[in-house]
């Protein structure tokens, strides 16, 4: 394999996946962030990436320490926060932090049962 084809085949697994992700109904955006807190990839606006990315880094920081600390052999795969407006989904990678934000489902079934009468 030539130097580099592994970077760009990990490349294009990511814009397939994200390609994938702003295609479900109800997502608003998704960002991916670098080890360093920074957005290597976004959809969204460049004020709201940088609101995200900056309070959600810390928090995983600190969600990744409460499980290791919990239970030194465990780590964190995925967290879900839920508001009134919008859900935010962040899965932690050893070197990525991908996160989605969107509608809450829940909004979304009952706008499409609603439509439906």
């Amino acid at each position: 394999m030539p130097p580099g084809s592994k970077d760009k085949n990990k490349s294009h697994e990511l814009e397939e996946t994200l390609k994938r992700l702003g295609q479900h109904e109800g997502v608003l955006g998704t960002i991916v962030v670098n080890s360093e807190g920074i957005a290597v990839k976004t959809t969204m606006e460049a004020a709201q990436t940088v609101q995200y990315t900056a309070l959600i880094s810390g928090l995983t920081k600190q969600a990744r320490a409460m499980v290791r600390n919990i239970d030194p052999g465990n780590e964190l795969n995925f967290v879900r926060i839920r508001s009134k407006k919008n859900e935010i989904l962040i899965a932690p990678d050893r070197d990525y932090i991908l996160i989605v934000v969107q509608n809450p489902a829940e909004d979304l079934a009952t706008k499409e049962i609603t439509s439906a009468n």
